[in-house]
């Protein structure tokens, strides 16, 4: 079973998401910002198998998340889909540019995500 790391602060729209994720059987673990996020990736070791970020989010944003994980010290490449509110398109052209895997708009479709998260994590195994 994979093992998402989603960092997103508006509680309806994590409750979505995680929903979407638990119900097509992955493990998920939710933190509400960036301090969080950095937190529980230190404590973890960066175990996850891809992680969600929101960008605009209080103490660390998701693009200093994105450097961050970027950075891991063993070199690994963790997939990083970015979500944002629609209109934000400049903040996204910034994400990929950053070496963001994916973007998402908000809301997002329950298929699309899918689609995106296996995507990447089948790109992960070959």
């Amino acid at each position: 079973m994979s093992k998402i790391l989603l960092i997103e602060d508006d509680e309806v729209m994590s409750t979505i998401v995680k929903r979407i994720l638990q119900k097509a059987e992955y493990q998920v673990d939710h933190v509400r910002n960036g301090k969080e996020a950095f937190e529980i990736l230190e404590h973890t070791g960066y175990g996850y198998d891809l992680i969600i970020t929101d960008i605009m989010m209080p103490y660390a944003n998701g693009f200093e998340i994105l450097s961050k994980v970027r950075n891991i010290p063993d070199g690994r490449q963790l997939p990083v889909i970015l979500l944002s509110n629609a209109g934000m398109d400049d903040m996204i052209q910034e994400g990929l540019k950053l070496g963001a895997d994916d973007f998402l708009k908000k809301p997002v479709l329950p298929a699309e995500l899918l689609m995106r998260i296996r995507r990447l994590l089948n790109k992960e195994v070959s």
